[in-house]
C-alpha cells in the first residue's frame, strides 16, 4: 500500500477508488496548501495529486524521495517541472480530453456576453438606470457571421470551431509558430479567441504589438492561461480603446487580487478560471487524475502522461 497527498478534496467517487487501495491523506482546506504543507506531504508521500495551483517544482522533487507518481488534476502542467520529474524517472499524468467541451462551451458563452454585453446589462438593472427603452440603448454586436480568429488549433481549439460554425462564421487559425498566419489573424478578426498551451513560446505572445494589430471593435477571449496575454497591455487596449473588449476565463495571478490594475479597465469581463467547472467534466477529470495515479503507483503507463519520455528510459 503507498501513501498518496492529494492537495484538494476532489468531486465524484474517483477518491473513494484510490483509498480502496492506498493510504491517502487528502489536505481538506478551502484554499491551496500553503507550500510549507505541500513540500511535507510530497516528502512522505509516494504518489502526488496536485493541482494547476500547486507548484510541483525542482524543490518539491529534490525534498520527495519516495515519490513515484504525480497525476495533475488538469489538462496543461505548467505548475510542474516536467524536466526535473523526467530526470528522476518519475511519469506525470494530466487530464485531456474530458474538459474540452465545457471549455468551449466557455468560450462561446464569454464572446456572446461580452460583445452584447450581458454583464453589463445586468449590473444596469440591479442599479435601477433601467428607466426606459430606446434604438440606441445597450447596442453590442453580433457573433453570428463574424470572423472569429483561433490561436491554438488542438482539441478545445477545434471544438470552438465547430460551435462558430453553427453561427455562420468565418474561421481563421494561428498554429504555433506561424508568425504569418497570427499576423492575419489579428488583422482580420472580430474576435480573438485563445486556447494555445502555456509554453516559452506563446508566453507573453498577446503583448502591445499585437492588441495593436486587431480591430479596435474586436474583442479578446482568453480561457487557455492567462500568461499568454500580456495584462499591463490588455488594461492599456482597453482604456485607450484600441480593442473593443476583452472576456477572460485565466489571468496572471491567479486568483487576481481584488485591487488589480486589469480591473480598472472598461469593457472586461473576468470569471475566475472556470472553463472545465461543471459536475460531469470535474468528476472525469478526478477519475482520470486517479486512472492516472493508479497506474502510476503499480508500475504501469499512465493512461494519460505528459512525459512519456519517461518510460523510454526503461
Amino acid at each position: 500500500m503507498a501513501r498518496c497527498f492529494v492537495t484538494r478534496e476532489l468531486p465524484g467517487t474517483a477518491l473513494g477508488r484510490l483509498r480502496a487501495e492506498h493510504e491517502v491523506e487528502v489536505w481538506v482546506g478551502p484554499l491551496a496548501p500553503p507550500r510549507q504543507v505541500l513540500l511535507e506531504g510530497a516528502a512522505a508521500a509516494d504518489g502526488l495529486l496536485p493541482l494547476l495551483t500547486d507548484a510541483v517544482d525542482a524543490e518539491l522533487l529534490e525534498a520527495a524521495h519516495e515519490l513515484r507518481a504525480i497525476s495533475n488534476y488538469a489538462v496543461g502542467t505548467d505548475n510542474v517541472d516536467l524536466a526535473a520529474a523526467t530526470a528522476r524517472g518519475i511519469p506525470v499524468g494530466n487530464t485531456p480530453d474530458v474538459l474540452t467541451d465545457s471549455t468551449a462551451d466557455l468560450a462561446i458563452a464569454l464572446m456572446l456576453a461580452i460583445s452584447r454585453r450581458i454583464v453589463e446589462g445586468e449590473r444596469v438593472v440591479r442599479a435601477g438606470e433601467w428607466r426606459t427603452w430606446g434604438p440606441s440603448f445597450m447596442l453590442g454586436r453580433d457573433l453570428q457571421g463574424s470572423t472569429v480568429g483561433i490561436i491554438g488549433a488542438g482539441r478545445i481549439g477545434e471544438a470552438v470551431a465547430r460551435r462558430l460554425r453553427g453561427f455562420d462564421c468565418e474561421l481563421v487559425f494561428a498554429r504555433r509558430g506561424e508568425r504569418d498566419s497570427l499576423d492575419r489573424l489579428l488583422a482580420e478578426s472580430d474576435f480573438v479567441s485563445v486556447h494555445a498551451p502555456l509554453t516559452s513560446e506563446t508566453r507573453g505572445l498577446i503583448a502591445e504589438a499585437e492588441l495593436r494589430a486587431m480591430k479596435p471593435t474586436a474583442y479578446l477571449v482568453n480561457t487557455a492561461r492567462g500568461p499568454i496575454v500580456e495584462q499591463p497591455a490588455l488594461a492599456r487596449a482597453l482604456s485607450e480603446g484600441w480593442i473593443a473588449g476583452a472576456a477572460l476565463d485565466v489571468t496572471d495571478p491567479e486568483p487576481l487580487p481584488a485591487d488589480d490594475p486589469l480591473l480598472e479597465a472598461p469593457n472586461l469581463i473576468v470569471v475566475p478560471h472556470v472553463g472545465s467547472a461543471t459536475h460531469r467534466t470535474r468528476e472525469a477529470m478526478a477519475d482520470l487524475a486517479v486512472d492516472n495515479l493508479l497506474a502510476g503507483l503499480a508500475g504501469r503507463r499512465m493512461p494519460h502522461c505528459a512525459n512519456p519520455e519517461v518510460y523510454a528510459r526503461d
